[in-house]
């Protein structure tokens, strides 16, 4: 089955762009999902730190029917201020939920999430606001998306090892498509107890180069872990994805498909939706190929869920090892130098 760019972009008039701050004393970012105009929205909170904008506006009961932009963003609470970036950016393009008569009378619904990654590069007050919101809606576009340390997944960390961003898409059987798009910064792990990326079974053959584990690297990460789990303080963590289709969903529907996809979360990551994560999934119907049939909306709910399990998967193998020690900062070895056999 043809995937595209296996990417959240398969889905058309979705566009998707990072800003990402790595020079000395930064390690954090933001990544912006853009949907087409008139598209709808719905949203799913678990874990016990979350950190959030906008949710309420997405609830079926309130009255706002469409969303403009969803941000990701690194920087904890901080963070939040990029998306008063990405609300200038649309209102100067006149886009927006209409408050007045006039045509540029119009409040931008920019629904956003953030992860904990403060002080991963060095400095504490080192967080995304107004520009990196700006600079990652100016680079959405609906070509490939890149994976790993960029944007929201810059300063992430996945139960020890380092994190990132991920995408993945799939075709469905009515024609419709589904993608997602998950910044992974858990704090439980993406590996089984041998070293195996959990949700590895769920990739497309020759989706990605899987390496395998080496089971004395795996043992020495799970002792590790141990360590670091008894040293966790509530709030440092958190993953977040964004899931749109082009089928047709009400906002009912889309939060439907929010939730269900948290699945997604729980085939990848053990503990998850832990009270350490604030852990966040945004559903997006842009509503180009018309409304599922009830069963097309089952195949709809599972394909969105194996995306997010892959989508996971790809985070973690794309995401590269960082050492920060010398400003202070993190050190995140990369699941292929941690935990894969040597290279023959």
């Amino acid at each position: 089955m043809d995937l595209g760019d296996n990417a959240i972009t398969d889905v058309p008039g979705i566009r998707v762009g990072h800003a990402t701050r790595d020079e000395p004393g930064w390690l954090t970012g933001s990544t912006v999902v853009v949907p087409p105009p008139g598209s709808t929205g719905g949203v799913d909170v678990r874990g016990g730190g979350p950190g959030t904008r906008e949710t309420d506006l997405l609830d079926p009961r309130n009255a706002v029917t469409t969303v403009d932009a969803v941000l990701l963003s690194g920087g904890s609470a901080f963070g939040l201020s990029a998306a008063d970036g990405v609300l200038a950016e649309l209102v100067d393009a006149g886009r927006g939920w209409p408050v007045g008569a006039e045509p540029g009378q119009v409040v931008p619904i920019v629904p956003g999430a953030i992860i904990f990654d403060l002080g991963r590069g060095g400095a504490w007050r080192h967080h995304p606001g107004p520009e990196e919101g700006r600079a990652a809606f100016r680079a959405a576009d609906s070509g490939r998306v890149a994976e790993g340390s960029v944007g929201a997944g810059t300063g992430a960390v996945a139960g020890g090892l380092k994190g990132g961003i991920g995408t993945a898409s799939a075709r469905l059987p009515d024609g419709g498509t589904v993608g997602a798009l998950v910044a992974v910064n858990a704090v439980g792990s993406p590996l089984s107890p041998s070293g195996e990326l959990l949700g590895a079974d769920l990739l497309r053959d020759g989706e990605v180069d899987l390496p395998r584990p080496d089971p004395a690297a795996a043992q020495t990460y799970w002792d590790r872990w141990a360590a670091e789990m008894a040293a966790l303080r509530a709030g440092t963590a958190t993953t977040l994805a964004v899931v749109a289709t082009d089928l047709e969903l009400d906002k009912a529907g889309c939060a439907t498909l929010a939730r269900v996809s948290h699945d997604g979360f729980a085939r990848a990551i053990s503990p998850v939706h832990t009270p350490f994560d604030g852990d966040t999934v945004f559903a997006l119907s842009t509503k180009g190929a018309g409304p599922p049939t009830p069963f097309a909306t089952v195949e709809l709910h599972t394909a969105a869920a194996d995306c997010v399990t892959r989508a996971i998967v790809r985070a973690v193998l794309a995401a590269g090892t960082v050492d920060r020690s010398a400003e202070g900062g993190v050190v995140a070895s990369s699941y292929r130098e941690a935990i894969a056999q040597p290279s023959e």
